[in-house]
């Protein structure tokens, strides 16, 4: 939300800084996210001043430009070359100096330099409207009142407006702060508690009244309970066109673009007051009757983007006698808008139920400001008042009459809340005592009403816009956040309990996982569970009947939650390597999401990314290219971390990899990884290979909770290493060799590594060479060269059998 500075002043006449402002916004609850700048004319016109065109005479050397002297109030006038048209001596005229930056109609900035313009030297700029940004005229140059002393500061003349705006960053509970006149409201119930009382200002209508009764339009509200107050007025005689400076500059620094002086003002008093209106051609009433009531499922109906859209049976709508004109609260109807060619208008000012303007706005995919404080819940007490502050506004800048009674169908009164406040449990929550008549003083600055005051506590009366306030805990937050988190002592006594968790909890497990990794050079990463439903088609392994859609997605691009790690980590890859940041080690935890035959589920992963070297370039070392190996090696090292070992090995036949393997514990599926192929690789934008691996998180916390820990003394007795260079067949394995070995020796044998690799010269075709090594040791004495000699024997001897091996 976007809270102009210099509004807000016009509610609270402060003099304090926006940054002093800010942090007093923000320990009320109001958190300040930032403050920027406005101007009402980019740049402030600095640099700009009033000159007088002294001569001006034709271009030696270009029939299209003058050369003029221009007196700015120095003691030396400036020789300008300017190609305007209309450029003559005697002028008074706008000239920029050397150094100042103009800005184009897109924004970008440009610097005035000292310059030769065929041949004659340029000493500034006499500008035209638009390069001032004062209009969109480019005719000729901008020729002022020749009463307008030479020397004046063009800021001055057209009164450029500078301002302070903040971005609040709103929570939803916080409806009644959803406007300038409400922020105001908190500001100064905060500058009280500092001993500063000041005036809350509100904006008079005292002088509205009914011009003549020549414009009746009838209401009929058919559901009560979905527009609990409608109010309604009419005006004639207006005349539509561009609002007055002040109104545009109002809604220029909150971001709003002006249509028109009708629009304009029913957006001003909604950001004002935080009432939304909306303005009828009253012409385009047929029968000049106003029905709100629902309509058939499927109606059509044309909204003011020019999309049609069918309405559901529970979207309120707001009808004349034939025809929908405005589903309400949410969106006006393409037909029933202020145009040019409007003289007469109904302005509607309502309540709306929150609960149904949230339903049509999330059904129908639009988010409005009007939707935006409806369904959060308004002030329904401020409706005939918005009503004639927007109306006495229409009348003093569009003209007009009021035309018609105000209308207000208001049958049941949304009452105020009635709270019972107890001292002792504001102390309790707080945790500290507040006297007493500061808690009242808060709370009378808050419009909450004290009824009546016992030892105990408080009997009180809340307003109905505060609708996030209606149980003691609610008042005590109100009372503390005026009072000041910050003013709350600390205590030096900290209390704590000790939990009786498990060792095998999820997010303690994370933690080690996660810090092995960090450790070994990988970053963590978070990705949007929201994703493309397009990534489905990059692989066969995903069902696009199994995504879980959303209702109301953000954009076309993010409108299902995914159903795999591996897309939204390649984007943020994608991304690295775009920026030059080609050696990636990434990874990251988090869910996934299905929907099988209509039931819901979500399941944890944990996803690792490696591209690139693994090390960096350094003068001592050689860079090593990442590969499926060292992939292996990160994550056998978590598992092992995590006491996972004796894993199953399997190939992997899945379209995401070009070669891949899965690890399993018995029949549990914990970890896919391998190389990914070119085809999803490409549609990324990714030319370099990556490795990706997949650990099903919910089964490796499942696997890890049947884990017995055994514990076995240091042995004393040294371990000894023996090595074979074995010339092996192509399609054997080292995992092959491993087993082989381990089920040949149970007992001595600890350990078996690969060391080298070979292939190539000097080999049989189809045949490649393994050095391995092999490390035995006996726990309970030092093993003989007799021992080691028949262990390897039989090593040998199995190798040949089983693998048709032969010793190098």
């Amino acid at each position: 939300m976007k809270i102009s500075y210099n509004w807000l002043k016009q509610f609270i006449k402060t003099d304090w800084s926006p940054e002093k402002t800010g942090e007093l916004l923000t320990d009320l609850g109001l958190e300040v996210e930032g403050i920027e700048s406005f101007q009402s004319i980019k740049g402030g016109l600095e640099g700009i001043v009033v000159g007088e065109v002294l001569t001006c005479v034709q271009h030696p050397n270009a029939d299209r430009l003058k050369v003029t002297t221009v007196n700015i109030g120095e003691e030396t006038p400036l020789q300008i070359v300017c190609g305007a048209p209309n450029v003559a001596a005697g002028q008074k005229v706008p000239v920029a100096t050397i150094g100042t930056t103009l800005y184009t109609s897109e924004g970008e900035a440009w610097k005035i330099k000292k310059g030769k313009i065929r041949g004659e030297e340029s000493h500034g700029m006499i500008c035209a409207e638009d390069e001032l940004g004062l209009g969109s005229s480019h005719e000729g140059i901008l020729v002022l009142d020749e009463k307008i002393k030479v020397g004046a500061l063009a800021s001055e003349i057209f009164k450029v407006e500078n301002d302070h705006v903040f971005e609040i960053g709103l929570t939803p509970n916080r409806a009644d702060a959803m406007s300038h006149f409400g922020t105001a409201r908190d500001l100064k119930a905060g500058l009280l508690q500092k001993d500063i009382n000041l005036e809350l200002i509100t904006p008079s209508v005292s002088a509205f009244h009914v011009d003549s009764r020549t414009l009746k339009v009838d209401v009929e509200v058919n559901d009560k309970e979905l527009a609990p107050r409608y109010c309604g007025v009419t005006i004639s005689g207006i005349k539509v066109e561009a609002s007055p400076a002040w109104l545009q500059n109002r809604l220029k620094a909150i971001g709003l673009a002006p249509k028109n002086n009708v629009v304009d003002i029913t957006n001003y008093v909604l950001h004002e007051l935080g009432q939304p209106l909306h303005a009828f051609d009253a012409n385009k009433i047929t029968g000049n009757k106003v029905i709100v009531k629902t309509l058939p499922k499927g109606t059509k109906f044309t909204t003011l983007d020019e999309v049609e859209r069918e309405l559901h049976e529970e979207d309120l709508m707001i009808c004349d006698a034939e025809k929908p004109m405005c589903i309400a609260g949410v969106f006006g109807g393409i037909e029933s808008g202020v145009t040019e060619s409007t003289t007469s208008i109904f302005l509607e000012s309502a309540y709306f139920n929150p609960v149904s303007v949230r339903k049509t706005a999330k059904r129908h995919g639009l988010n409005t400001d009007a939707s935006f404080r409806f369904e959060r819940g308004i002030d329904p007490n401020i409706t005939e008042y918005a009503l004639k502050r927007a109306a006495l506004l229409i009348q003093d800048i569009a003209g007009g009459e009021i035309t018609s009674d105000v209308i207000d169908m208001y049958p049941n009164k949304i009452e105020d809340f009635q709270v019972r406040l107890s001292f002792e449990n504001a102390k309790k929550l707080i945790g500290e005592e507040i006297p007493k008549e500061v808690i009242k003083r808060i709370l009378t600055s808050l419009d909450i009403k004290v009824n009546n005051v016992t030892e105990a506590g408080l009997g009180l009366t809340v307003p109905a816009y505060r609708n996030d306030v209606q149980r003691e805990a609610d008042v005590i937050e109100e009372i503390l956040r005026v009072y000041g988190y910050n003013n709350i002592k600390t205590t030096e006594k900290l209390n704590a309990s000790i939990s009786n968790s498990s060792r095998f909890e999820d997010y303690k497990l994370q933690n080690i996982v996660g810090n092995q990794l960090s450790a070994q050079g990988f970053y963590e990463i978070m990705a949007n569970s929201l994703t493309n439903p397009k990534y489905i088609a990059l692989t066969q392994n995903l069902n696009d009947e199994h995504n879980v859609e959303m209702l109301n997605p953000l954009s076309n691009d993010l409108s299902v939650m995914r159903q795999s790690l591996l897309f939204s980590g390649l984007e943020a890859v994608s991304h690295n390597i775009n920026r030059k940041r080609d050696n990636l080690k990434l990874y990251e935890f988090g869910k996934t999401y299905h929907n099988y035959n209509g039931n819901r589920e979500e399941h944890k992963h944990l996803s690792l990314f490696v591209s690139g070297n693994r090390n960096t370039e350094r003068w001592n070392a050689p860079t090593q290219q990442s590969d499926f190996f060292y992939l292996k090696g990160t994550i056998t090292a978590v598992l092992e971390r995590l006491g996972i070992t004796s894993l199953k090995v399997s190939p992997i036949k899945n379209d995401v990899f070009s070669e891949g393997i899965s690890l399993s514990k018995g029949k549990v599926k914990l970890v896919e990884f391998g190389l990914i192929g070119k085809k999803v690789l490409k549609h990324f934008g990714i030319a370099q290979s990556v490795l990706f691996a997949d650990f099903n998180w919910d089964n490796i916390i499942e696997t890890v909770k049947q884990n017995n820990i055994t514990f076995k003394d240091i042995p004393k007795y040294p371990e000894v290493r023996r090595d074979f260079a074995l010339l092996l067949d192509d399609n054997v394995t080292f995992e092959q060799i491993d087993t082989i070995a381990m089920q040949t020796e149970k007992q001595l044998l600890k350990d078996v590594d690969l060391f080298d690799v070979y292939q190539g010269k000097n080999l049989p075709k189809g045949k490649k060479s393994y050095a391995v090594s092999f490390t035995l040791q006996d726990e309970h004495k030092t093993l003989t060269d007799k021992q080691i000699d028949k262990i390897m024997n039989k090593l040998q001897s199995n190798f040949e059998k089983q693998l048709g091996a032969e010793l190098r």
